[in-house]
């Protein structure tokens, strides 16, 4: 699982101009299956979206897709996580701790 934190890096005015594209770059991750949650910061200064996957390298090509990330208006800051323990609601994305 990912933690996907977003950091505005250009004026509010610049990320609002973008912010359809945004979320339509957001429904299809969902509708993909990727994405379970995200949101604006408070302040809002970024945003956070939390997604599912086992492999980083599609993680950052999604990322990479997004049009905050291609107009340059945000920095991403992507973090892996073993989802070990989840709300009943979650069952189906907990995750077990690798073998050592």
């Amino acid at each position: 699982m990912f933690i996907l934190d977003l950091s505005y890096t250009a004026p509010i005015e610049r990320v609002d101009a973008l912010l359809a594209e945004h979320v339509v770059w957001l429904n299809g991750q969902y509708e993909a299956g990727v994405f379970l949650a995200s949101g604006r910061k408070e302040p809002r200064e970024g945003g956070v979206i939390l997604a599912v996957g086992d492999d980083r390298a599609a993680i950052e090509k999604i990322v990479a897709a997004d049009p905050f990330s291609v107009n340059g208006v945000c920095a991403y800051r992507i973090t892996e996580f073993f989802a070990t323990k989840v709300a009943p609601e979650l069952a189906s994305f907990r995750q077990e701790l690798p073998s050592a």
